[in-house]
């Protein structure tokens, strides 16, 4: 390795989000012929509505084309405050509130903060896998919290608790969950918020990007309803998944007083501001009317009625039943595949493309991830397509 390689060294410790990966070789089946049903990436399939798009346009109409805030527009920060208090009753200071261009920024700004070698950071497994990615690159030892079937792969406030040593310097958390679809209910969360109290030099990072999308009644209980860690709490949201704009690359996060500045001067030094129209756009989404979001919240609940017994229909596979966001995450065991190799022959023999577990974390082998974000049309002919392969 020559001495210039060798000075980024610690660059190969990034990993990556396979889903990209799937995503770009179903794309060159696609390209080449065949017909792929795509389970594996994890986007609405839907357009983002039309008065949110209308927005956008009007804003570069009306000459918002320069630089903003480095935080985001204020207008926008008190509409994130707003939309909080008004759907959660948790009231924040619009000048804790930082928009940023993607939920991912949130993670690498928090994880940054904390990780260095010597350090632990906690974070679930099976989770999303640029949690351990950055984690790894910065030298911090990634600590896997274990997100288990039996446990309606909710968080177990005991099980992570037990796991926190005085090493530890951040504790990742999510709910609903991605890959695995759970959500953590009041009881475990209450029971952890109160466990950190012995642990004040833990901070916490809450995912909370699928917060809108929950089914059969479930409660999203958000972090930040308690004040008791909000001076130690770092909330990740967005408008990607709830809105379908993943595209726009436009999140939000709250931060702690003592942190805020941090984080402000890391907008500086990396991102300078989010794109003004898509700040604009934003404000629309969270002011405007709501029908879209619920309108796609109730054709996911049909899908993932759909997808489950259809998985459950499948030799040798079970499927628990997600209770928000938009994934499955059937147990494949029984088939005699592991994982990946299953995940890689589905896409390449029967042109349906899922991420196999093991792209999740150590404890995802065994079960693959499907994402509903499909018409239930694709996602039939994607079980008939699964059932004669698994038959075969």
């Amino acid at each position: 390795m020559s001495a210039v390689l060798q000075t980024i060294a610690g660059f190969d410790r990034i990993g990556e989000e396979n889903a990209f990966a799937v995503l770009a070789r179903a794309g060159a089946l696609a390209a080449g012929g065949m017909d792929v049903i795509n389970l594996g990436i994890g986007q609405p399939d839907f357009p983002t509505p039309p008065n949110i798009v209308e927005a956008a346009i009007k804003a570069l109409r009306d000459g918002h084309h320069g630089y903003t805030p480095a935080t985001g527009l204020p207008a926008l920060r008190e509409a994130v405050a707003a939309d909080l208090d008004r759907r959660l009753g948790a009231q924040v200071d619009p000048d804790r509130v930082l928009v940023v261009p993607g939920g991912k920024v949130t993670m690498f700004a928090a994880i940054l903060m904390f990780g260095e070698p010597g350090a632990e950071i906690l974070y679930p497994d099976p989770g999303f896998p640029i949690y351990r990615s950055m984690i790894e690159f910065t030298g911090a030892t990634p600590v896997p919290v274990p997100i288990r079937e039996e446990n309606g792969f909710a968080v177990s406030a005991e099980e992570t608790l037990s796991l926190i040593t005085s090493r530890t310097r951040l504790l990742i958390l999510n709910s609903p969950a991605n890959p695995c679809g759970g959500v953590t209910p009041r009881g475990e969360i209450e029971t952890l918020v109160a466990g950190l109290a012995e642990h004040p030099h833990v901070a916490v990072m809450s995912d909370e990007i699928y917060d809108q999308l929950l089914y059969d009644g479930e409660e999203h209980v958000s972090l930040l309803t308690f004040p008791e860690i909000r001076d130690r709490l770092i909330l990740l949201n967005g408008w990607s998944k709830t809105y379908a704009m993943t595209g726009w690359r436009l999140g939000y996060s709250v931060w702690p007083d003592g942190l805020y500045d941090k984080a402000r001067k890391l907008a500086v030094n990396a991102w300078s501001c989010v794109n003004a129209p898509a700040q604009y756009a934003a404000i629309e989404a969270l002011t405007g009317p709501q029908d879209a979001v619920a309108a796609m919240v109730a054709e996911f609940d049909a899908r993932r009625r759909l997808v489950v017994e259809g998985l459950n229909a499948l030799p040798g596979v079970t499927c628990a039943t997600p209770k928000g966001a938009f994934y499955a995450f059937p147990n494949i065991r029984e088939t005699g595949w592991k994982a990946k190799p299953l995940a890689s022959e589905l896409l390449e023999k029967a042109g349906v493309a899922t991420i196999g577990g093991p792209d999740f974390g150590i404890l995802g082998e065994g079960y693959i991830r499907l994402s509903y974000a499909n018409s239930r049309e694709n996602i039939s002919r994607a079980l008939d397509r699964m059932e004669e392969f698994l038959a075969g």
